[in-house]
């Protein structure tokens, strides 16, 4: 067995059911995944996992190994070595992390009472918890540059999302400054490089706003999002950095006692049963 099916295989049987929040259920021969969970978890076919793991399929694509290394909650050393041995280049110096490591994951996993996701340097949603998902709508139905938060803003603009006067304003400048700064810090990243120039060329507003140079970090905001099951939320947005992984992970909060608290933990109980357009 080559060290890549062999690594696989070790990383699937080590992680738990309960950690990826599974039913561990009867009759399992494995304390860890079955192959047809980690296929679920990673979005790739039970046939190829087969494949991997036996040594018959070779070079995965760098974006079936992220996909891999998030499903198995592997450190930044371990999806490294994951994309040597499957002789592919690790993500090189420069370019915006994009790996989610099992610490953010615990993250997520516990705070499944606030509404919680997780997004890159430069604005992609990586991860996201269900309540989330029930507020803001399921970003799953979202590809290409939709997944980015800068892009759908300055494009799409926020139908179904309220911010107050001068919270519309700061929420803009904000992400323009946040994304060149973003820019500063990984001059190698070539997908970061094309949203910037696409921005500048369909949005005048965004071109306006990137003009002014500004360099800022985006960290807290305060919005309604009125498209939700249970009707309009006005919650507190704040926006915590992991050390290390340069992540952002994004919180919607309410005031203990308050409607919307009741609102939030009311579509806890409801969840996806009805999904409003897809938030941001």
């Amino acid at each position: 067995m080559d060290e890549f099916a062999g690594v696989l295989r070790a990383w699937r049987e080590r992680v738990s059911p309960a950690e990826v929040g599974l039913p561990a259920g009867p009759g399992r021969r494995t304390a860890g995944l079955r192959r047809e969970e980690l296929s679920a978890l990673a979005g790739i076919s039970v046939d190829y996992i087969v494949r991997l793991e036996q040594g018959r399929a070779k070079n995965p694509s760098p974006q079936l190994l992220r996909a891999l290394a998030v499903a198995l909650r592997l450190t930044d050393q371990e999806r490294d070595h994951l994309y040597r041995v499957a002789g592919a280049a690790p993500p090189p110096p420069g370019v915006v992390p994009r790996h989610i490591g099992p610490g953010v994951q615990r993250i997520v996993d516990r705070l499944g009472d606030v509404p919680l996701a997780v997004f890159s340097a430069a604005h992609d949603i990586l991860l996201w918890n269900p309540l989330w998902a029930a507020v803001n709508g399921d970003p799953s139905a979202l590809v290409g540059d939709d997944r980015n938060l800068v892009w759908r803003h300055f494009t799409a603009g926020h139908d179904g999302t309220d911010f107050d006067e001068q919270h519309e304003e700061e929420f803009a400048s904000d992400l323009a400054a946040d994304l060149r700064a973003a820019v500063g810090r990984y001059p190698r990243d070539d997908e970061l490089a094309r949203l910037v120039a696409r921005l500048r060329s369909v949005s005048p507003e965004f071109e306006r706003r990137w003009a002014e140079a500004r360099v800022a970090e985006h960290r807290a905001s305060r919005k309604t999002v009125t498209r939700t099951p249970v009707g309009p939320i006005t919650v507190d947005c704040d926006v915590l950095s992991t050390p290390g992984g340069d992540l952002r992970i994004v919180v919607y909060t309410a005031a203990p006692g308050t409607e919307d608290a009741a609102k939030l933990a009311l579509l806890g109980v409801t969840g996806l049963q009805t999904i409003g357009t897809p938030g941001r």
